[in-house]
């Protein structure tokens, strides 16, 4: 006979707890940091915006996929591994990608050097910025910006300017008048490209005469150029023409460096994506699947836990580390580049636990039809469907805090110290809601805790907009408690009465989905366009303005919808049982009373007999 083997659960649980450990932990020394990091490398919010909504997006469409592949090829331990170590290789390759010519890095890095005063770092509005000083005088020109280099062009430009007046003023005019002086009008505009690093400056010399013989002059060049200007026009047409059929690799050619620089930043971390967003998905699947053939499903959730204590350690490690470091560390490389070096240590640690990790695969059981049905269930609830607009609509918001949050703290003094330990804060009040909630014996119910949430959301983005020192964002921080646990504990809540037995964890993905990836990714889009436009302050606040009219909203909405009545199975099991047993019990009772009654009557038959004969 097939030996059966020995499930040991507590071993798989630590073994996952672990696993999850390892990779949150991993994943927090980076992410948080990664928006920070491409505004070292000259990035617009705009740009950010695009790079980071383009990562949740494919996450969105590859995570299921890769999930659904691995398990019809029974790879899942090869893809996670593959996943770790080409995640961490992938990381380290935008390390090769260097910051164009300017500024902004050595003054984020003295920003976040503890032992020097903080420095004014570039913001989102200058980024793309143009600076057009006027010239007001011939003689005197000064212009200043808010950038190192301007300053010394405005002056070149004032000194060409003079040299210029004097090589065209006229001789033949003795009598010079101070009021209107004989000066060729100068339209000079200094544009900065903070990209760059290099102020352009582009120039265009007109000569207005201003003396009336001048006159017959202008007349007869205006009819002699009058003939030429459709040759002109036509050649122009045709050069235009010219340059529309150049092809791509000519117009990669003509990008400035700040393009050059998001669109490959924009491929590594596309590949980043893809190579990581697997890992996830199919070490849940692999787990769930393991502990559901020892009928131990029940304890899979203990493990979440383990992913927030992993991100808090890792996030307020990398910053306490990070500070702790000079400018330029070892070879010369900015101190921003141990975040990479970190992520990529705990991905390979985390290898040695992913070969021992407790995978099962359950053929019978369809992911991709249970997504599905989860996705109808939710479709056909209003009270669920209330739920997951909450959810979309807390992703959008959360993904303005989660990019951007770090760059108003830096604009206020805040370095890697600060922040690291800011959102452990955050994760720590995340994780403590579900024990908060276990010792209550009465809670609100799971809209009211939307509500309540999301309500929690929108206080902290508007807190934002109003930071004033190094250290203003870590009070803020324990509302995660509500804004984050409160929240998943809602949804969690709301898929046990949507779903039946068995598909709560498919509903719950759905949520995940809608929030983490999808609302992510279009907060992203949208952020970095208002970020670029508005600034980080009206970001915040208007993120802030949404989630109150929904918080006003959503209440009203939950009154009229229909409730629905929960149905427990296991009630309805046990008191089938106790029926059917009852039912039992009777019938046994039933027959030995029969029994009992043929025996007496029997037994009477007989006595009588007995009387007969005597």
């Amino acid at each position: 006979m097939r030996r059966t083997k020995q499930i040991d659960i507590r071993r798989a649980l630590a073994l996952a707890g672990a696993f999850n450990f390892l990779c949150s932990c991993a994943r927090a020394c980076l992410l948080p940091f990664l928006t920070l990091y491409f505004r070292q490398l000259g990035l617009s919010p705009a740009m950010t915006g695009v790079v980071m909504g383009t990562k949740h997006l494919v996450s969105l469409v590859w995570s299921p996929v890769a999930s659904l592949l691995s398990k019809h090829y029974d790879k899942r331990r090869v893809v996670i591994n593959s996943s770790l170590v080409c995640s961490a290789a992938a990381a380290l390759v935008l390390l090769l990608v260097l910051p164009t010519d300017m500024c902004p890095q050595a003054g984020s890095c003295n920003v976040s050097d503890p032992r020097g005063g903080p420095t004014q770092s570039l913001g989102g509005d200058l980024l793309g910025s143009s600076v057009a000083p006027s010239a007001p005088s011939a003689r005197t020109h000064t212009s200043t910006a808010p950038v190192s280099g301007v300053t010394s062009t405005a002056k070149t430009l004032s000194d060409t300017k003079t040299a210029l007046h004097h090589h065209n003023r006229p001789h033949h005019n003795h009598n010079h008048n101070h009021s209107h002086p004989q000066l060729p009008p100068l339209n000079a505009s200094v544009v900065v490209n903070d990209s760059a690093g290099e102020p352009e400056v582009g120039g265009s010399f007109m000569q207005h005469p201003t003396t009336s013989s001048a006159a017959p002059v202008r007349s007869k060049r205006s009819k002699f150029s009058s003939g030429s200007e459709e040759q002109l026009g036509e050649r122009k047409t045709e050069e235009e023409e010219k340059e529309r059929r150049f092809d791509f690799l000519s117009s990669l050619k003509a990008m400035d460096p700040q393009h050059w620089l998001f669109f490959l930043t924009l491929i590594i971390v596309s590949v980043w994506e893809c190579a990581s967003a697997p890992l996830e998905w199919t070490a849940d699947d692999g787990l769930y699947e393991y502990l559901d053939s020892a009928d131990a499903s029940d304890r899979y959730g203990n493990t979440g836990v383990w992913g927030l204590l992993g991100a808090a350690c890792g996030v307020g490690g990398a910053g306490l580390l990070v500070s702790r470091l000079s400018c330029l560390v070892a070879g010369g490389v900015s101190r921003s580049a141990v975040h990479f070096y970190c992520y990529a240590a705990l991905a390979a640690a985390a290898l040695p636990v992913a070969a021992y990790l407790p995978l099962y695969l359950n053929k019978k059981r369809d992911r991709a039809n249970g997504l599905l049905k989860a996705v109808r269930l939710v479709r056909g609830s209003p009270r669920a469907l209330l739920c997951a607009i909450t959810a979309l609509l807390a992703g959008v918001a959360g993904s303005a805090v989660d990019n951007f949050l770090l760059w108003q703290m830096q604009d206020h003094g805040s370095n890697e110290l600060h922040m690291g330990m800011s959102l452990a804060v955050a994760q720590v009040s995340q994780a403590a809601f579900p024990l908060l909630a276990g010792r209550f014996s009465k809670l609100p119910s799971s809209g009211q805790v939307l509500v309540v949430s999301a309500a929690s959301l929108g206080l902290q983005c508007f807190y934002y907009s109003f930071l004033w020192g190094p250290w203003a964002a870590a009070p803020a921080q324990v509302l995660s408690c509500f804004s984050g646990g409160a929240l998943w504990w809602a949804v969690r809540v709301q898929c046990e009465d949507v779903a039946p037995p068995g598909a709560e964890r498919s509903v719950s993905r759905v949520y995940v989905a809608l929030s983490l990836q999808l609302g992510n990714g279009l907060g992203s889009f949208a952020g970095g366009f208002v970020a670029q436009r508005f600034g980080l302050t009206w970001l915040f606040r208007g993120a802030a303005v949404g989630l109150m009219a929904w918080c006003t909203c959503l209440p009203l909405l939950q009154w009229r919808a229909p409730r629905r009545r929960r149905i427990n199975y296991s009630r309805l099991l046990a008191a089938d049982a106790s029926e059917a047993s009852d039912s039992e019990s009777d019938q046994e009772r039933d027959w030995l009373e029969k029994a009992m009654d043929d025996d007496r009557s029997r037994s009477s038959n007989n006595n009588y007999g007995r009387r007969i004969s005597h």
